[in-house]
């Protein structure tokens, strides 16, 4: 028979281990937990990614970095912080959503706590815009009562079916709880072509009053954004209640890309491939892409979109 002593040191043993092991700093060191409320972003981190990985984007780093760090800092938000990014393909609005992701959850696209929707994809038929709504509804619903700084990405909002999105628009408002649930942690990105011509007359007639892209501001870009995309009916956001009741708390815009700017996107896409960068190559892949205005030909029209692509071609150099 064991002795008491022994019962009593066995039973305080298997206690203090069990508390250690559920203990969260071990516990979320191998599964992936929700940030702690107050847990702040790493401004420093942040910035460096945005200044290391996205590329001619001066406007949407500058936005995104102080919104975000913002809306981070504030203990007790009035709402969500909603996001809409806007520009040509190939510009770097899901490289910086992707980048965003990643610092608010490691695991980024691959967290449990990010939840990417492709228009195409999530909500193809129009006659199944009812149902998307509720479903959409339940969906982040139950994310966000399980993780309040759930991150929201919705990708291809130009080919959303009209009233898809205003599902959403009770949970960007500015409720303290709905049903029960506070949304107020939460974010929630929109990525859309939408209003990318607009920013592409904006940028060249800049260029053509001998302005430097530098100078322009979210003042110059942002009205006609928002009333652009409210009114276009291939937007996803045409005629939405969340923009008619300024629930986006930005409007960024993504310029076109120059050929440095490709240039960059080479050189880096080079270093992460484990290449040497050879200047050669980046300047025959620069070459290689197509720009616009036909004349001038100051802006990639594909922006970076196929810069991987075409290093494949010059891999064996």
């Amino acid at each position: 028979a064991l002795e008491p002593l022994s019962v009593g040191l066995a039973i305080g043993v298997a206690s203090a281990l069990t508390g250690y092991l559920s203990h969260p700093r071990f516990y979320c060191s191998y599964v992936e937990c929700c940030p702690r409320a107050g847990q702040r972003l790493n401004a420093t981190a942040l910035k460096a990614q945005l200044d290391n990985r996205l590329f001619g984007q001066h406007l949407a780093k500058d936005v995104v970095l102080k919104a975000v760090l913002g809306f981070s800092n504030n203990p007790s938000p009035k709402k969500p912080l909603m996001l809409s990014l806007h520009g040509w393909a190939g510009t770097g609005k899901n490289f910086l959503s992707q980048i965003l992701a990643e610092q608010v959850h490691p695991a980024g696209l691959r967290s449990k706590f990010v939840h990417l929707f492709l228009a195409t994809l999530h909500f193809p038929h129009q006659d199944q815009v009812k149902l998307y709504k509720e479903q959409l509804q339940n969906w982040i619903r139950g994310n966000v009562s399980a993780c309040p700084s759930s991150v929201f990405i919705f990708d291809e909002m130009d080919k959303m079916h009209p009233g898809v999105i205003d599902a959403i628009k009770p949970f960007l408002d500015y409720y303290e709880e709905v049903d029960g649930v506070s949304y107020r942690k939460a974010i929630f990105i929109f990525l859309s072509n939408a209003g990318g011509d607009l920013i592409n007359k904006a940028a060249l007639d800049f260029w053509t009053s001998g302005k430097r892209r530098e100078d322009i501001q979210l003042k110059d870009l942002e009205p006609l954004l928002s009333v652009g995309v409210f009114n276009n009916k291939n937007s996803g956001l045409w005629h939405s209640s969340i923009i008619d009741r300024n629930l986006i708390d930005y409007f960024v815009p993504f310029l076109p890309l120059e050929q440095k700017h490709v240039k960059m996107c080479v050189r880096a896409e080079m270093s992460a491939r484990g290449y040497a960068v050879d200047e050669k190559i980046v300047q025959a892949v620069a070459d290689e892409m197509t720009y616009f205005p036909k004349e001038q030909k100051i802006y990639s029209d594909k922006g970076c979109k196929t810069v991987q692509a075409k290093l494949d071609i010059h891999e064996d150099l």
